[in-house]
């Protein structure tokens, strides 16, 4: 399965290469032991169903033309939705001023608002109600996370 997955990674670079599609990337594919081919695309400008059905239809070609998986498979394209993590830094730049809850390393938690996100990081600020005198006052914090130093980092969602 693992060769599989290497070869519909490649054969998805070249196809984000595209100009309609060029603002793609890929960001994991699964293939479970029922044939199932799960496949999480994401992008700097967002993800709609158009995206989607072209990459569907692409590996559709690709995995009937090959028989890769046999004559039946069960083939799934879709962003990753808000319950799957961030993985690569190119995802978080899109997530500017949302709220983040972030796992590092040591297995410390950072929540807050990411104010910044280069290539190496991000900046997420929050504040804290301390103890001052006799009466608490809110008191800004922030925090610099290296990409290298995140274990999970999820967008955390208010309604």
């Amino acid at each position: 399965m693992d060769e599989i997955k290497e070869k519909l990674s490649y054969l998805l670079a070249e196809k984000f290469q595209e100009p309609e599609i060029s603002h793609c990337f890929l960001l994991d594919i699964s293939i479970s032991v029922r044939q199932k081919v799960e496949v999480f695309i994401d992008s700097d400008t967002g993800v709609d169903f158009d995206v989607c059905r072209t990459v569907s239809r692409f590996l559709e070609g690709i995995l009937d033309e090959n028989k890769w998986l046999g004559e039946t498979y069960t083939l799934e394209v879709s962003s990753p939705g808000v319950s799957r993590p961030l993985s690569l830094p190119r995802q978080y730049k899109k997530h500017l001023g949302r709220k983040l809850v972030i796992t590092l390393d040591d297995d410390s938690q950072v929540t807050g608002i990411m104010k910044e996100a280069d290539d190496e990081g991000v900046l997420i600020v929050w504040e804290e109600k301390i103890l001052e005198g006799k009466k608490k006052v809110n008191t800004p914090f922030e925090k610099r996370c290296s990409f290298n130093t995140i274990k999970n980092a999820l967008v955390k969602v208010s309604f």
